[in-house]
């Protein structure tokens, strides 16, 4: 793993930028209505998801245009421009200068896992609240982390991209495959194969869907930790999460109505 002074050092910036470096990029999950429900203490980087950025860039590859219009980004405390815009100015930050956003997220996420380690504990890390990037792949491009070596943290995330969830599939990187209105095949493949999907309901959850039982995915931002664990039969489990913030007035399919 790369030492702690070297990421130090790329955290000095040699231009000057216009973006302004946040203090933390990890939020803590208690500020979330749903995290804070967490069994574990969850930390969380929160950046703008798709293309809400000056370059222009994708940070949701596989988004649909009915995950677009229902986006987090639009509920609960993402609709108020204060939280929109530290979010965009670390999505500048990390656009901008990637080397430098890495290092000084692997710095956060290093002393996470020691604070917990030694209180004997685990904390939970979502890279993506908002986003759909394998940032733990850069970290270990980028910043030399080696993220099974932060024994006392465990990853999830939620991704719309089927090969990310199958590549980290057995470890504990735990993702949830977020079924949309054009990929149910391949929700489906990935509950037979034995994985976890997030499937958005436009009233109260079904008990089963498409032969797989449902969980309430909205009783706790981490229950695939959980239920990661009910899929070692080979049969995968849903994920059910009712319609939130503009996803309520969807007609793309996004939001499954007839169940």
């Amino acid at each position: 793993m790369i030492q702690f002074k070297e990421l130090a050092t790329a955290l000095r910036p040699e231009t000057a930028t216009a973006y302004k470096i946040p203090a933390k990029l990890l939020s803590k999950g208690n500020t979330n209505a749903k995290t804070a429900k967490n069994n574990l203490d969850t930390f969380i980087l929160y950046l703008a998801p798709a293309t809400q950025n000056s370059k222009g860039a994708e940070l949701c590859p596989h988004r649909t245009a009915g995950c677009t219009a229902a986006c987090l980004f639009t509920a609960g405390r993402g609709k108020f421009g204060s939280v929109k815009g530290a979010r965009i100015n670390k999505t500048e930050y990390f656009l901008a200068d990637p080397k430098t956003f890495l290092a000084q997220l692997a710095l956060e996420l290093i002393a996470i896992n020691k604070r917990y380690q030694k209180q004997n504990k685990k904390a939970a890390i979502r890279l993506n609240g908002t986003t759909d990037r394998d940032f733990l792949y850069l970290l270990g491009k980028k910043a030399g982390i080696v993220w099974q070596e932060l024994t006392s943290l465990v990853f999830y995330d939620y991704t719309k991209t089927l090969k990310k969830a199958q590549r980290y599939s057995g470890t504990d990187y735990v993702h949830a495959f977020s079924r949309s209105e054009d990929n149910e095949v391949q929700a489906i493949q990935y509950l037979n194969e034995g994985g976890i999907v997030a499937a958005v309901f436009a009233n109260d959850l079904p008990s089963h869907w498409k032969g797989f039982e449902v969980l309430d995915g909205d009783l706790r931002d981490d229950l695939m930790l959980e239920a990661v664990h009910q899929t070692t039969s080979g049969k995968g489990v849903v994920l059910g999460l009712k319609a939130k913030g503009d996803a309520k007035k969807d007609d793309s399919g996004f939001v499954i109505t007839n169940y």
